[in-house]
């Protein structure tokens, strides 16, 4: 089963209830950004949108937001969402390691929310360049993923399998500089306490300018 095909099932076949990262409530970190107008209401991409939580949470601020996730169901739940919330958000079904070809438009902010860390080190300049490539010059980018200091999965090594199933990579800070830095200015870069459903975690906190 491919990671693709395992993401698809767990969004399928288990309540949101059972999806420790499907929070309905949008976390700290991105909602400071957003009231201290360190990002203003743009033209906005979630990667790694999930159901759609975070996206529909920009839109009800005034955000033009598009939401990609390469699981067909989530997408499919996250559509769902917006219909029964009367927010608009374009939703698309799209790997974010592909020639996302779906998308064909820019934007002035990138954000995803622990999707990096279900990306392994050997194709995350492939992402970065994606990233780079759909932001506007001058646009910004916020990435969070799981710190190689969080206690939670067993607590050690850099590839953890988590109760789920999925097989996660966490990062240090001096990996995520080094990534990001050969397209990016970063603005922030942190370890922070991030939200979780049964335990807060330690995540790596980039925010950065596109060069």
């Amino acid at each position: 089963m491919t990671h693709r095909d395992e993401l698809d099932r767990i969004y399928r076949t288990r309540s949101p209830g059972d999806i420790p990262w499907d929070r309905e409530a949008p976390p700290h970190a991105l909602v400071e950004l957003v009231e201290k107008a360190k990002i203003k209401p743009c033209k906005t991409i979630d990667l790694g949108c999930g159901t759609g939580n975070h996206a529909l949470y920009l839109a009800g601020r005034g955000f033009d937001v598009t939401g990609v996730d390469f699981a067909p169901s989530a997408i499919e739940k996250a559509e769902e969402k917006a219909r029964a919330a009367g927010i608009r958000v374009r939703f698309l079904s799209a790997d974010v390691l592909g020639d996302l070809s779906e998308v064909t438009e820019t934007f002035e902010f990138a954000y995803d929310w622990q999707l990096l860390h279900h990306v392994y080190p050997e194709h995350r300049q492939q992402y970065v360049r994606n990233v780079g490539r759909l932001l506007v010059p001058g646009g910004r980018h916020l990435s969070v993923c799981f710190s190689e200091d969080d206690p939670c999965f067993g607590g050690e090594g850099k590839y953890r399998t988590t109760s789920m199933g999925t097989r996660l990579y966490f990062s240090s800070e001096k990996e995520m500089r080094e990534l990001f830095e050969t397209c990016f200015v970063i603005e922030e870069l942190k370890t922070i306490e991030t939200e979780g459903k049964t335990a807060p975690h330690l995540s790596v906190y980039a925010f950065m300018l596109k060069r």
